[in-house]
């Protein structure tokens, strides 16, 4: 048994634990990270694979982008946890049935599949390059027009989705930044002159309240 597969099943059994701790735990912060603790190992295994790309992506886009925002989120929110968790035991063994099922539905599947279509070789391995390097040859190169189709048509939904969601409701402040940039500078301030005055001296004690002091 060597090294590699040694830290494979190393990650696996972590990914398995950590991932039974997302739906275990009573914390919702602990489920998110361990949440982040699955997707981090799963990176690792892809890493493990020679498959760079999407190991770094996974790190990038859901351990660095996505988990933040659902920290932030789970934090903020006010939840019940002891609602939360009544129905858990008895929705237990239903949910343990339907994931045993699914599992040997999957081994299945990928029993089939490998024995009508092995794997091919690899083809960044059998090209002596990095696994990023020859996928970004091949996205920039043979597939560059879809890859800017693709970036176009997000770049229409996310304008599309803050079009729609842009609202203007009373009471609320909004930004309106054609009138920020007609703001000239003498309309944010004025110029005050004013004389320079001296604070009037305080008056001394009466001769009478120090009398009475002493006394």
């Amino acid at each position: 048994m060597d090294f590699t597969l040694l830290a494979f099943l190393a990650f696996a059994v972590v990914t398995v634990v950590a991932a039974g701790a997302v739906i275990s735990v009573r914390s919702p912060v602990h489920a998110a990270l361990c949440l982040a603790l699955t997707f981090f190992t799963v990176a690792c295994t892809w890493i493990l694979a020679d498959a760079e790309f999407l190991g770094i992506a996974l790190v990038v886009v859901y351990v660095g982008a996505v988990m933040v925002l659902f920290m932030f989120v789970v934090m903020m929110l006010d939840i019940d946890e002891v609602k939360m968790h009544e129905g858990y035991v008895r929705y237990l063994p239903v949910g343990l049935l339907v994931a045993v099922v699914m599992l040997a539905e999957i081994l299945m599947l990928i029993g089939i599949k490998a024995r009508s279509t092995p794997f091919g070789v690899d083809p960044a391995a059998a090209g002596g390059v990095p696994n990023i390097e020859w996928l970004a040859e091949r996205l920039f190169t043979g597939y560059l027009l879809p890859f800017e189709v693709a970036a176009l048509i997000l770049t229409v939904a996310v304008i599309a989705a803050v079009t729609l969601t842009l609202r203007k409701r009373e009471g609320t402040k909004h930004q309106v930044p054609s009138a920020q940039a007609r703001v000239k500078a003498g309309d944010r301030f004025r110029m005050v002159q004013m004389d320079a005055t001296r604070p009037a001296p305080e008056a001394p004690p009466a001769s009478g309240d120090a009398g009475g002091e002493g006394k």
